[in-house]
């Protein structure tokens, strides 16, 4: 199987397993309003038997767009050559949707979560005005907040420290990728990164558990961090990437097996049943084995079978940042006006999902046909007022597409 070139080459199957992911992503958010785990709102009637399906997705969910985010970073910083340029690219697209995400797209889910969890008797109008801006805690949640666009304050943090990397000199850069490559070859490229995943859990994650706070949140980094500067390194080297694509079979194999253990022991210990020590240090390996093979087997995957282009997929590689924005507080407003009525799951759920995906399209629509909203939502400047780009380089936004040519 022959594949892109490693740095300046469109993988295209890159784009279609993002688009995938986020796509995971908004029917995990819908999830939660389903589930016994703690989240901003949910329904009166929980559906215990959805977190098994949903273990499927929490191991690798979020590091696999961080890696896919690494190889896109590195694609674009190898296009703008230049770390000045590349960092203010990633600054102008990356804080502005951050910032108004804070200051206006994510403001209703605490508005809804003191609602329902706290008794806040205040509409939202005045809760933004009064009480939303307090730069502090109300009831112990800390306001204002970037609840589920932490991804995106992560991801600027490590573009940054990607650009003042790439300051080094070129002898050392070249230095660095060969000893990634050479250091992750053959089966490396699995028990490595497992056994890191694997030591994180146990020595990291039973003290500190993520917090999304990116000042507070070693294990997070600890993941995330990883994944992000492996897939830097991962786009530089076409050996690793053949190694990929022909061992995906195995990987996938190996994280469904994990999968059906991790599953098992959760299944095993429901509520809040104490596990034995065997068992927890068990789901850590499985949830470690599940999480990287995962991982490997779906790149691989996408390379060999989704390397295609066409218009859906120009299309959704656009839209799939501004539904990332807009889809986790469209879930928690639904599911806080759905929550009194009674309804049922599978009602809810159908009405969460078309709510969801109504939307985001609306406010995909309107976002990219407004020259002033289009940068707070993550898009580009409308084409007119782009500066020409060469037609064969490599045009990656790190959370808009992956890899390649100008959309």
């Amino acid at each position: 199987m022959k594949t892109a070139d490693h740095v300046s080459g469109r993988r295209y199957g890159l784009d279609w397993l993002r688009i995938g992911a986020f796509g995971f992503l908004i029917l995990y958010h819908i999830g939660m309003f389903f589930v016994t785990w703690d989240w901003h709102v949910q329904t009166l009637t929980p559906v215990e038997w959805l977190e098994l399906p949903m273990l499927a997705l929490n191991p690798w969910r979020l590091a696999l767009l961080f890696l896919i985010s690494g190889i896109a970073s590195r694609a674009l910083l190898a296009r703008l050559a230049g770390s000045g340029r590349f960092a203010r690219e990633r600054s102008l697209r990356l804080l502005l949707p951050l910032a108004a995400g804070m200051a206006l797209f994510v403001a209703p889910q605490p508005w809804v979560e003191l609602r329902v969890q706290h008794g806040y008797a205040g509409g939202f109008a005045h809760f933004w005005t009064s009480d939303y801006f307090r730069f502090g805690e109300l009831d112990g949640i800390v306001l204002p907040t970037w609840n589920h666009l932490w991804f995106v304050a992560y991801l600027w943090a490590y573009t940054m420290i990607l650009a003042l990397l790439a300051l080094a000199p070129a002898g050392a850069r070249a230095a660095a990728q060969r000893l990634f490559e050479r250091g992750f070859a053959g089966t490396r490229l699995f028990l490595l990164p497992l056994l890191w995943l694997f030591l994180a859990r146990i020595l990291l994650y039973p003290y500190f558990e993520e917090t999304h706070a990116l000042v507070d949140d070693p294990y997070g980094h600890s993941v995330y961090g990883f994944a992000f500067f492996f897939g830097v390194g991962l786009a530089g080297s076409q050996r690793l990437w053949d190694h990929i694509v022909g061992s995906w079979r195995p990987m996938a194999a190996a994280a469904l097996a994990a999968y059906l253990v991790y599953a098992a022991i959760y299944a095993a210990y429901p509520g809040d049943a104490d596990p034995s020590g065997l068992a927890v240090w068990a789901a850590r390996l499985a949830r470690s084995v599940q999480a990287w093979a995962a991982i490997l087997a779906l790149l691989g995957a996408a390379q060999l079978f989704l390397h295609r282009d066409g218009r859906a997929r120009r299309y959704l590689t656009e839209a799939v940042f501004p539904y990332y924005i807009a889809h986790q507080t469209i879930i928690v407003l639904a599911g806080y006006w759905l929550r009194p009525l009674g309804l049922g799951a599978a009602a809810e759920f159908a009405i969460l999902l078309a709510a969801t995906v109504a939307g985001c399209a609306l406010a995909f629509e309107i976002a990219r046909r407004t020259s002033w909203l289009r940068p707070l939502f993550g898009l580009k400047p409308p084409p007119s007022r782009r500066r020409p780009e060469p037609a064969s380089g490599a045009c990656p936004a790190a959370v808009e597409a992956p890899v390649g040519t100008g959309q």
